[in-house]
């Protein structure tokens, strides 16, 4: 017996309403024909001089003891924002912050942060610290990526965060599929493999 479709003919659809959805995420990937595998994922990491490292982690680790994770502005403003800012100094990419974007009817929303340079690189806040729909977003958002860019770069990477913790997700565009890596990255003692990969994914 066929599968119910989940989204609906002539509906228009957010990225933030995927998030919402109580969907398992290999359904809703299937609405648009890609596939889902989870792995260890092997992330090459930068060997560039991170001459901010340092005053980032001291920064981090003296404020988390005084401010509390619970609110999405804090994760934000306090975390993850001060990482990509740093991630923008050692790359020199175009960073969008709320970036709009409209493929379809289905696949429309603002991208929290994307950035451009030889690599792209989406990265999306977990709402609510869920970071598991976070990554079912984070996958609509890339498939959006693949069908709006073109098609120099086979792979399109991203990453999805609770502010404390990253994870990363590849689509490979060939094969319709996207790669949600096991590994969990934590700020601030993971910090520096965490900068060392999101600087790879974007130098030249």
């Amino acid at each position: 017996m066929a599968r119910p479709a989940i989204l609906q003919p002539g509906q228009s659809y957010t990225f933030r309403q995927y998030f919402e959805m109580v969907y398992e995420p290999e359904d809703i990937l299937a609405e648009f024909g890609y596939g889902l595998r989870r792995s260890p994922l092997s992330l090459p990491q930068s060997t560039t001089d991170l001459d901010r490292l340092d005053n980032l982690k001291t920064r981090i680790e003296e404020s988390l003891p005084y401010i509390s994770l619970t609110s999405e502005a804090a994760r934000r403003e306090l975390l993850i924002a001060p990482i990509l800012l740093d991630v923008v100094h050692y790359t020199h990419a175009q960073l969008r912050i709320e970036y709009p974007l409209t493929v379809t009817e289905q696949l429309k929303g603002s991208l929290d942060y994307y950035l451009y340079s030889v690599g792209k690189l989406l990265v999306i806040e977990a709402k609510n610290a869920d970071l598991a729909k976070g990554f079912t977003q984070l996958a609509v958002e890339l498939i959006a990526l693949d069908k709006w860019t073109d098609n120099a770069q086979p792979i399109l990477q991203g990453a999805v965060s609770t502010g404390d913790i990253w994870q990363f997700g590849i689509l490979h565009r060939e094969q319709k599929q996207i790669q949600q890596g096991l590994t969990l990255y934590r700020v601030p003692d993971d910090l520096e493999s965490l900068i060392r990969i999101l600087v790879k994914i974007l130098e030249p």
